[in-house]
């Protein structure tokens, strides 16, 4: 077993961060996730392991710094909120059009605009239908609980070099704030040069000498067959994804005859109400969607021909619904609920909502 230690999720980020490997973090701070860096600078892992830290002048820096470093090769990542990934936007879009491996942490905040700093899901279709430009995607994975703040940071950085693909950590400002007990994974030393070259080598740009040969690190292509060519590999990287990297948790869906949809920390709200509304007789399960692209919506699919409905419960004006309803096909009635502005709702609410839309609707 590794440490055990009390931790606020921001904060788990940093030292997740720092424990895998990575070699830099840049941003810039803004609430919720400020904690993020503040821990990286108080750690100060560039005295231990060499890993850098560096305050950018603004999100859009330090994303392309983030795109500069991931093309080297190294295990590079960012956070911010809501608004600051609106300004990343650009940035993202060339990292995915690059093929650049890097881990994006989104602790949402209640929009649009400056909005509030209460916590939000209204990113959903940011993250999962593509903030930026041109036809690409994402891996978005979408955290319940401190721990697995921790864990995705891991599994993000995974990902990034498995599909050469920037992946995002979509969580929220309740996951950010709270604090649960954490296991934290041993130190893992940074990539030496050597494995960089082992690793990345048929790609990264690392300097061309008579061992190595010249990679050109770029998103733009003039011949116009090149660059269908270069989205039909990407549009292929993508279907591999939902082959073989969908995830998700059903909990008390075996005898369910209604199911609730949820991410996050919302999830963890549903999961309540479950329990709420079997105690008073009424068969409900969880589904759970751990990553938010690729969808699992074959597990929706599923269930879909057993129940009498689904409730989609977001912290938002319904944007996950839509994948959903397209998951079901119309085989059975898909309902939405949710609450707006940084309101997070209670599991009682949830419960009657389930009794309103489907249950008695």
């Amino acid at each position: 077993m590794g440490e055990l230690r009390l931790m606020k999720g921001n904060e788990v980020i940093a030292e997740a961060a720092i424990r895998c490997g990575c070699d830099a973090y840049f941003g810039y701070p803004i609430t919720p996730q400020s904690e993020v860096m503040e821990t990286l600078m108080a750690l100060r892992p560039w005295e231990g392991s060499g890993m850098v830290v560096l305050q950018a002048e603004s999100e859009i820096a330090s994303i392309h710094m983030v795109y500069g470093a991931a093309g080297s090769g190294k295990r590079v990542m960012t956070s911010s909120s809501s608004p600051g990934i609106s300004l990343m936007a650009e940035g993202i879009s060339y990292m995915a059009g690059a093929e650049l491996p890097c881990v994006i942490v989104n602790v949402q905040r209640g929009g649009p605009g400056l909005g509030t700093i209460q916590p939000s899901q209204a990113d959903y279709n940011q993250a999962t239908k593509g903030g930026g430009h041109g036809d690409y995607s994402l891996l978005v994975l979408a955290p319940a609980s401190v721990q697995e703040m921790h864990d995705f940071v891991v599994l993000g950085f995974e990902l990034a070099f498995k599909y050469r693909n920037p992946v995002m950590i979509l969580a929220d400002g309740v996951v950010g704030q709270m604090m649960e007990k954490v296991e934290l994974i041993d130190q893992r030393p940074r990539w030496t040069n050597e494995q960089i070259a082992e690793i990345s080598g048929s790609w990264a740009a690392t300097g061309k000498t008579a061992n190595r040969k010249k990679h050109i690190i770029t998103s733009l292509e003039m011949d116009s067959s090149i660059m269908e060519a270069n989205n039909l590999r990407l549009q292929a990287k993508y279907a591999q994804m939902s082959k073989e990297d969908v995830r998700y948790e059903t909990i008390e869906c075996e005898d369910a005859e209604y199911i609730i949809v949820a991410f996050g920390s919302a999830a963890r709200i549903c999961q309540k109400t479950v329990q709420i509304a079997r105690s008073k007789g009424v068969k409900v399960g969880l589904i759970r969607p751990i990553t938010l692209l690729p969808f699992p919506e074959k597990i929706i699919a599923e269930y879909a021909t057993k129940v009498k409905g689904f409730l989609c419960v977001e912290f938002n004006a319904g944007q996950m619904v839509n994948d959903i309803r397209l998951a079901v096909n119309g085989k059975t009635k898909v309902e939405y609920f949710g609450r707006m502005g940084g309101i997070v709702p209670n599991p009682n609410e949830v419960e009657a909502a389930l009794e309103q839309k489907l249950i008695g609707g």
